[in-house]
């Protein structure tokens, strides 16, 4: 076995680890800058080797074999290892830091205080991209995400930020127009936005019978809170908002939050980056810095401790 691991080059575990990874050897060349003859060569010469076939050609695409199924698993491994061995070596904590997350977190939350991190760590440029999209922080350029869900990613070492919530706003404006909103029972008639379970939690939360149907409001197909706050902020009903990433506008008085009731979405935002990397400097410099800025937020600093 060793003698035949001697035999084979690293390039062609590469490759290999690309076309399996991607399922095709015309989108591994692309990432790999090589032509899809090159990358067919290297998996055929890797086949020859090993005496057995690793992918099954397809019309438009590549599947994986058994065996090469067990292949890819050991060669993804291996190359995320020697790539996090490389950074390690050559990283001197100065550099940019590439960081995937939502628009609303990035604009609500992180954008403001960032240039906290920037004064603490001026050699390390932030280059923040936003996204729905789950990214793949293991083969994807990006360095570390913001981003919500339960905290399970394999691989990846999580801190729980904070919880994902919902208490109701509206402007001042609207608050006057609805009387004031002096109980819980007074926005069974307002215009509400948003979605209709998550309203008929928060009623039974603040101790009110939900209703059996939607009475007027705004309806979005897609339960986007960023998306439903602008709707309350251009004064077209009551939505619900998280306390925390919309807490600017309340305290500037654009919103309003006419009761305490908060409910929990069971949810939540979360730091995460591979766990091969966590003592990466520039990883490690802004995991610190994030975990001290939520410490010392009184909105924040009763969240969960970290998985």
């Amino acid at each position: 076995m060793s003698d035949l691991l001697a035999t084979i080059p690293l390039s062609a575990i590469r490759v290999f680890e690309a076309a399996a990874r991607l399922k095709s050897f015309t989108r591994a060349a692309d990432e790999l800058g090589v032509t899809q003859a090159a990358v067919s060569w290297q998996v055929k010469a890797l086949e020859q080797r090993l005496a057995q076939p690793l992918f099954r050609r397809l019309p438009r695409e590549v599947a994986l074999t058994p065996a090469g199924e067990r292949l890819a698993r050991a060669a993804s491994e291996a190359v995320g290892l020697l790539r996090t061995a490389l950074a390690d070596l050559t990283e001197t904590g100065e550099g940019v830091l590439a960081i995937s997350t939502l628009q609303s977190l990035a604009t609500q939350w992180l954008a403001p205080r960032l240039g906290g991190f920037q004064l603490a760590h001026p050699k390390i440029a932030v280059r923040l991209e936003t996204s729905s999209r789950v990214i793949d922080l293991n083969h994807e350029p990006i360095d570390l995400a913001l981003r919500g869900g339960d905290g399970q990613w394999p691989g990846l070492e999580t801190h729980r930020m904070f919880s994902s919530q919902g208490t109701p706003v509206c402007t001042p404006a609207m608050r006057e127009q609805l009387g004031g909103l002096a109980r819980p029972e007074d926005l069974l008639d307002a215009p509400r936005i948003g979605n209709e379970g998550e309203w008929a939690e928060w009623f039974e939360a603040a101790g009110v019978t939900p209703p059996q149907t939607r009475r007027g409001g705004l309806r979005l197909e897609a339960d986007l809170q960023a998306i439903e706050v602008a709707s309350a902020l251009a004064g077209q009903g009551v939505a619900l908002a998280s306390p925390i990433l919309w807490s600017g506008e309340i305290a500037r008085g654009q919103l309003v939050r006419p009761f305490p009731t908060v409910i929990d979405y069971g949810r939540g935002y979360w730091l995460a980056y591979p766990a091969d990397r966590r003592r990466s400097p520039k990883i490690a410099a802004f995991r610190d810095w994030l975990l001290k800025v939520l410490a010392e937020d009184p909105l924040t600093a009763t969240v969960s401790p970290d998985r």
